[in-house]
C-alpha cells in the first residue's frame, strides 16, 4: 500500500519559533581567523567541510569590500554554529540528508573548460551563460539580445555606477539554513543580472548548470559546487530567466548546492523558469529568495524530476502592498529518490495576493515526494487573497508522500485557502477511456501525463515547454 501523510495546520495566532544564533562579537578580518576563533561551537563534521570550503577558495580570493566575501565571512560564522541536520529537525523531518553527510565530500577548486559539455550543447535562440562547477564557462550575448543598461555577467565585470547600486542588495537574508551557508561559503563567482529602471528585456536569459567534476559511488567522493546568482529588477523592469540543471552523466555522482538571490523593485515583474534533470544518482539543494516590493510580480514555474535526493527552498517575502507572488511546481519520482518543496510566503501588507499551485507524482516504490508550504499572513497584511492547493498521485505500492500545507493568519480581513489531495488514477476517469475503446495502459498513460500538463503549460516559453514536456514524457 502506498503511504501518505498530510499535516494541515491553519493558524490563527503568531507562531513564535527562532533558533537561536551563536554570534562572535569581534569582528573578525578573513574566514581563516573566523574558522579559528569559533571552532569549539561546531559539528566536526561541518567544521572539516568549511575547512575544506576555504581551502578550495585559495586561488580565487576576493577583495575584503566585495560581496562576496562579505557572504563568505558571514556564512562562515553562521556556518560554524550550525550542526548538520537530521530528522529530529523538523524542516527535515522527512527528509534524510545523511546521503551527503556520509560522502567524502570535496569542493570543486578549479575552472576548467569542458570541452564535452560545450560542444555538445542544445542550441537556444535567448542570451544564455553555461555554468560548470559554479563557475561561468560561457557566455553567449548577441548583439540585440539585450536592451542598453542590462547587465548579465559576472559581479567582477560590473560597470563601476553599477557596482554599489547591487552590492546593496547582496546576501541580506538572515533565514537560510545550513546549506544556504554552505553555498555562501563556497561560491566561487556571482552572476549578476541587472535591469535598469522602467526596461522591460523580451527575451530571457538562460542559465544552464552542468556539474563537470564526477565523484566515486564506490569510494564515495562526492564533489560539491556552490552557483551563485542574484537578480535586481529595478522599478517598473521586467525580465524572465530560465534556469537549468543538468546531469551530462545518469549514475553521475555529485552534488549541486546553489542559490538564487531576487530583488524585484515597485511595479516590477520576473518570470522565473526552473527546471531540474540532474542525474539519478547526485544530491540537488536549491535555495531561491525573493523579495518583492509595493506592486510587483514574481512567477515560478517548476519541473523537478532529477537526484537521488532533491530539494527546493523557496522564501518570498513581500515588502510592499498589491504585491503578486505565484508558485507553480510539479515533482515526480520515477526512481528510488527524495524530492521536497518547502516553500514560505510572507505577506506583510495590505492586498497582497498569493497563489501556490504544487503537484507530485511517486511513480516508484521507494520514491517519496515531499512538500511544505507555508503561508503567514502578518497583521498589517489586510485584503489579502491566498491560496494554495498540493494535490499527488501515489502510482505504485509503497510509494509515498508527505505533505504539510500551512496556513498562518494573524490579519483579520483576509481570504485565504489551503487543500491537499492524495490519490492514484481515478476508476471513473479510466472507465471513462475503455469505454472508448482506448486500453488500460494507453489510458493510465494520457492521464499521467496530462496531471503534470497543467504546471508545464505554465511556462512562458515554447521552447521551455517543449523542452519539460519531452522530457516527462520520455521518464513516463
Amino acid at each position: 500500500m502506498a503511504a501518505a501523510t498530510v499535516l494541515g495546520r491553519l493558524s490563527l495566532i503568531p507562531t513564535l519559533s527562532s533558533k537561536p544564533k551563536l554570534k562572535s562579537n569581534r569582528r573578525t578580518t578573513s574566514t581563516s581567523v573566523s574558522i579559528r576563533a569559533q571552532a569549539s561551537f561546531s559539528d566536526p563534521f561541518v567544521l572539516q567541510l568549511a575547512e575544506s570550503l576555504e581551502d578550495s577558495l585559495a586561488a580565487s580570493p576576493s577583495s575584503s569590500s566585495s560581496p562576496l566575501q562579505r557572504i563568505r565571512d558571514s556564512s562562515a560564522e553562521t556556518l560554524l554554529s550550525t550542526p548538520w541536520p537530521s530528522r529530529k529537525d523538523e524542516p527535515f523531518r522527512f527528509t534524510d540528508t545523511s546521503f551527503i553527510r556520509f560522502s567524502q565530500i570535496e569542493p570543486v577548486s578549479t575552472h576548467q573548460r569542458n570541452s564535452e559539455i560545450l560542444d555538445n550543447l542544445t542550441e537556444t535562440q535567448f542570451p544564455n551563460a553555461v555554468i560548470i562547477d559554479g563557475f561561468v564557462s560561457n557566455l553567449t550575448i548577441g548583439p540585440s539580445d539585450l536592451p542598453d543598461g542590462v547587465y548579465f555577467g559576472s559581479f567582477s565585470g560590473l560597470p563601476d555606477e553599477l557596482t554599489n547600486r547591487v552590492s546593496e542588495f547582496i546576501g541580506n537574508f538572515d533565514f537560510g539554513d545550513l546549506f544556504w551557508s554552505i553555498n555562501g561559503m563556497g561560491a566561487p563567482d556571482l552572476v549578476v543580472i541587472y535591469v535598469p529602471q522602467g526596461c522591460k528585456v523580451e527575451n530571457p536569459i538562460y542559465l544552464r548548470y552542468f556539474s563537470g567534476e564526477i565523484g566515486d559511488r564506490e569510494s564515495k567522493r562526492l564533489p560539491v559546487s556552490n552557483p551563485r546568482v542574484f537578480v535586481l529588477v529595478e522599478e517598473g523592469g521586467e525580465i524572465g530567466i530560465v534556469e537549468e540543471f543538468v546531469g551530462k552523466d545518469e549514475e553521475g555522482f555529485y552534488w549541486t548546492n546553489p542559490v538564487l538571490e531576487v530583488v524585484v523593485q515597485k511595479n516590477g515583474k520576473l518570470k522565473h523558469s526552473y527546471l531540474q534533470k540532474e542525474s539519478m544518482a547526485s544530491a540537488h539543494v536549491k535555495w531561491t529568495f525573493v523579495r518583492q516590493e509595493a506592486e510587483s510580480e514574481y512567477e515560478l514555474v517548476e519541473v523537478s524530476t532529477g537526484g537521488k535526493l532533491g530539494r527546493h527552498n523557496v522564501h518570498v517575502q513581500q515588502l510592499g502592498p498589491d504585491t503578486l507572488t505565484e508558485l507553480t511546481t510539479f515533482h515526480m519520482c520515477v526512481n528510488e529518490q527524495t524530492l521536497d518543496l518547502h516553500s514560505k510566503i510572507v505577506l506583510d501588507h495590505p492586498r497582497g495576493s498569493s497563489r501556490q499551485l504544487h503537484k507530485c507524482i511517486v511513480a516508484h516504490s521507494s520514491g517519496q515526494a515531499v512538500f511544505d508550504g507555508n503561508v503567514r499572513v502578518n497583521r498589517l497584511a489586510q485584503q489579502t487573497n491566498a491560496g494554495q492547493l498540493t494535490r499527488s498521485l501515489l502510482l505504485k505500492p509503497r510509494a509515498t508522500v508527505n505533505i504539510k500545507p500551512n496556513l498562518q493568519i494573524i490579519a483579520d480581513d483576509v481570504k485565504c485557502s489551503h487543500g491537499a489531495a492524495i490519490s492514484d488514477l481515478e476508476e471513473d476517469q479510466l472507465f471513462y477511456f475503455q469505454a472508448r475503446g482506448i486500453d488500460l495502459e494507453t489510458a493510465r498513460r494520457a492521464l499521467i501525463s496530462s496531471f503534470g500538463s497543467e504546471v508545464i503549460e505554465k511556462f512562458p516559453n515554447r521552447e521551455i515547454r517543449n523542452q519539460a514536456r519531452n522530457h516527462v514524457k520520455g521518464l513516463l
